[in-house]
């Protein structure tokens, strides 16, 4: 039999590896001795969610769909548009908003500021906000971040840590506006 080459794309390692795992012990259990190239080529199959080999062979042969296009940014609210005029074209929050919606939706847009993958001192967080906003009250900014729950502290403040929070689809379309607006 010649050796055919059948690329494929593993969309979730973490589930590919638990069922193959799974299917490897199942078959453990029934006999010790290690499975052979066919029956190798049929679990991995099984891991990625095919019934054998020749369904994973016959499902790389179809054509795949075209990638649809992302549907088009939701328009913007009144409270974005008002979250957003709260900016100057340096990016700096020039006051502070009086109504709540809009103040949240400032916060997201300073939530940007800050990368998930590290940890801050409190002088860190001091400084970026600083540097975002052009009234000086680099504090209700930080306090406000940690009350809308954008980023989480500990009880000592000498750590800070973005959060992975989820915006909402008023919130997505104004951090999208945010992203295009000429520097």
């Amino acid at each position: 039999m010649p050796s055919e080459s059948v690329p494929f794309v593993v969309p979730d390692l973490s589930s590919f590896a638990r069922a193959l795992g799974a299917a490897l012990k199942t078959r453990h259990a029934q006999t010790p001795e290690p499975p052979g190239h066919v029956e190798t080529l049929n679990l991995v199959a099984r891991a990625l969610g095919h019934r054998n080999v020749q369904s994973l062979r016959a499902g790389l042969r179809a054509p795949s769909p075209a990638p649809a296009e992302p549907p088009p940014p939701t328009p913007l609210s009144a409270n974005a548009r008002k979250a957003l005029q709260q900016f100057d074209a340096q990016g700096r929050l020039l006051r502070w908003p009086n109504k709540f919606t809009v103040q949240k939706m400032a916060m997201w847009i300073l939530w940007t500021h800050f990368d998930a993958k590290r940890l801050y001192t409190e002088r860190e967080v001091n400084t970026i906000l600083k540097a975002a906003n052009a009234f000086g009250d680099h504090v209700t900014l930080r306090r406000e971040l940690i009350n809308h729950g954008l980023m989480t502290r500990k009880s000592d403040c000498s750590e800070y840590r973005k959060l992975a929070a989820r915006p909402d689809d008023e919130i997505r379309a104004l951090l999208h506006a945010w992203r295009a607006r000429p520097r």
